[in-house]
């Protein structure tokens, strides 16, 4: 199973391989968290983190207890370093130690190291390209420990862009030729930040994190009508508001939104060779609102997706089409990690 755990929400995918190369979902849940509960990426309630795990996984109805999770981009270091080819895997893990310390600003017993062979390097067959990633101790402890709380066990931890990315092959193939050589934006709207990742050809060119999300228009809720930031959530996912909330809120959120999107996108061309964008996908909770994806494509003129990693899926029969196509946007993270126990 894929456990992904934002500031607003606990997500949960369980996936099966229904023939080679093929998926089917199981069975996922969602459950919401209370403000403050996760901060900036950091649990800052575990029991009451671990209560909303263990409410999902029940709901879930899964004798499943193993999951895979991840860590917010910001709590990890990622470089690619070139490391001679051919080398057995202890001289390997000897030489990215070495290179480590040179990029990471903590003692290495104080971090989890790991790193992985991504190919060979583009200047010279006789070298590789290697990733290094690494993160403090105390944020993956954490993460573990939360999960353990619920009465799981954690089998991978991940990074939460690297998940989406695997996800998002998932999406990608819904494009003309598997959208091979076409550059593509993956924006990923959550509660308080939004991530844009520029990919091309499955690899990652860009990345930018900026403060945007949803709860600006939960904030903006409050202020208008007087509701507590718990009724203004409520009252966001069942649709009961004022008439005039569309015009007056949700319009001008919306535009803000497509906005920002056009912005990040404006960092990416003046900050890199590039200069267009074939095609938006759009994830995160703030996908989730009808005609968010018009509103971003007529502000950047850029044809625009809502992302939907089961659209060619297989779906059991506890799974309610309708309530998926409706949640398939923030569950991006949850689906990539469940697809790590299919990893070779």
């Amino acid at each position: 199973m894929g456990l992904d755990i934002s500031s607003s929400s606990v997500k949960m995918v369980e996936l099966a391989e229904a023939s080679k190369g093929s998926y089917r979902i199981e069975r996922y849940a969602i459950e919401t968290l209370p403000r403050d509960a996760v901060v900036d990426g950091n649990i800052t309630n575990l029991d009451t983190v671990a209560e909303a795990i263990k409410r999902a996984w029940k709901r879930m109805g899964t004798s499943t207890k193993f999951v895979a999770m991840a860590l917010p981009a910001a709590a990890v270091i990622t470089k690619k370093i070139i490391v001679p080819a051919g080398q057995r895997e202890r001289e390997l893990e000897v030489q990215v130690e070495s290179e480590a310390n040179q990029y990471i600003p903590f003692a290495l017993d104080e971090v989890n190291l790991d790193f992985q062979v991504v190919g060979p390097a583009p200047s010279s067959p006789e070298e590789v390209e290697v990733l290094i990633a690494a993160s403090r101790k105390e944020k993956v402890e954490d993460r573990v420990a939360v999960a353990e709380a619920a009465g799981l066990k954690p089998l991978v931890m991940d990074v939460e862009s690297y998940a989406a990315q695997a996800a998002f092959e998932l999406v990608e193939s819904q494009f003309p030729e598997g959208g091979k050589n076409q550059t593509i934006a993956l924006v990923d709207i959550g509660a308080n930040v939004m991530n844009v990742t520029i990919l091309r050809n499955d690899q990652p060119v860009y990345a930018r994190e900026q403060a945007f999300g949803g709860s600006q228009l939960t904030q903006d809720i409050v202020r208008q009508y007087g509701m507590s930031q718990e009724e203004a959530e409520a009252a966001k996912r069942t649709g009961n508001l004022p008439e005039n909330f569309e015009s007056d809120l949700l319009r001008p959120f919306m535009d803000n939104l497509a906005l920002e999107v056009s912005r990040a996108l404006q960092f990416f061309f003046t900050s890199t060779q590039y200069n267009q964008v074939d095609h938006i996908i759009l994830a995160g909770g703030c996908a989730v609102i009808p005609g968010v994806d018009e509103a971003v494509s007529g502000r950047t003129q850029i044809s625009t997706i809502v992302a939907n990693p089961f659209a060619n899926m297989a779906l059991s029969q506890r799974i309610r089409p309708k309530n998926l196509a409706t949640d398939a946007p923030s569950l991006l993270v949850a689906c990539g990690l469940a697809l790590r126990r299919f990893d070779q």
